[in-house]
């Protein structure tokens, strides 16, 4: 019986066989890859900025390094893939690429450090901010985006070897809530052993929630949580489980227990185990 290949030997499979920028792969297909701490990241995105960054991610090969770090690729989105992928209107597709260039420069990512203790007291994590893109072009006539990726973004996004997220841009790109979109990233983070818990402060981080949201466990529920996992659950074939984890009255972290089709990588099927791997940092 052959063996079960690992999951560092499924990614690495998958990465010698993909190639982000091969003009035959349909754009649903390609693969989102980035490291597991901008995954957890606050990302600062509204859906449709979402979307078009996530796609322009999808066309960067994640396993080579950036030949010169203060050289920052440059990446190209049409309106006409973008409507295509995301089965939007071209008028659509056109006003939401025209926004983008105007107002990615100003979103910011917030990178949260795991929180730590100090003599038994808790400590506030250090946070840092740190751009998308340092510039964005919008071509209205060609009706396209070009992207200029923040130098100091490269190292989560290229050459990455290990404690990263992979999924196909196609598993995201039809849902309907930047919610669901994040809950996706949160959970494939942990897609080998079916199981992903987060403490409240950083799950909230996460989601970008509002200030209310993260001072009401109710409001985290209804607006997020909830809706969330229902729309993954309807859209992409997801099976999820959610408990809040208590500390006497006060809700202090949400554990997902979750399962997904089986899918193909390479010439091997990854079917939805639960089993040794251990949770990556």
């Amino acid at each position: 019986m052959a063996r079960r290949p690992t999951k560092e030997e499924l990614k690495r499979e998958q990465a010698l066989q993909y190639v982000a920028n091969d003009p035959k792969r349909p754009t649903g297909e390609r693969w989102i890859t980035m490291s597991n701490a901008l995954t957890r990241a606050g990302h600062g995105l509204t859906l449709a900025e979402k979307r078009i960054v996530m796609m322009a991610v999808s066309k960067l090969d994640s396993t080579k390094a950036p030949r010169n770090p203060m050289e920052p690729p440059i990446t190209k989105i049409t309106a006409a893939e973008y409507a295509e992928e995301c089965g939007l209107d071209m008028h659509t597709a056109y006003d939401q690429l025209k926004s983008a260039a105007k107002n990615l420069y100003h979103r910011s990512i917030m990178f949260y450090e795991p929180a730590h203790k100090r003599n038994g007291k808790p400590i506030t994590p250090p946070a840092t901010v740190m751009r998308w893109v340092g510039q964005a072009t919008y071509h209205k006539d060609e009706a396209w985006v070009e992207l200029h990726w923040w130098p100091a973004l490269l190292k989560h996004l290229l050459g990455l070897k290990r404690q990263f997220t992979s999924y196909q841009l196609q598993q995201a790109s039809a849902l309907r809530s930047i919610y669901s979109w994040k809950m996706l990233e949160l959970l494939m983070r942990f897609e080998s052993t079916g199981w992903a818990e987060y403490t409240i402060e950083d799950f909230a981080a996460s989601m970008d929630a509002t200030e209310k949201q993260r001072a009401d466990f109710a409001k985290l529920r209804t607006k997020i949580i909830e809706p969330a996992i229902k729309e993954l659950i309807e859209k992409d074939g997801w099976l999820i489980e959610w408990n809040p984890i208590k500390a006497g009255r006060r809700v202090k972290a949400v554990r997902f227990e979750f399962s997904r089709a089986s899918r193909q990588i390479g010439n091997w099927k990854e079917l939805d185990w639960v089993d040794e791997f251990a949770q990556d940092d």
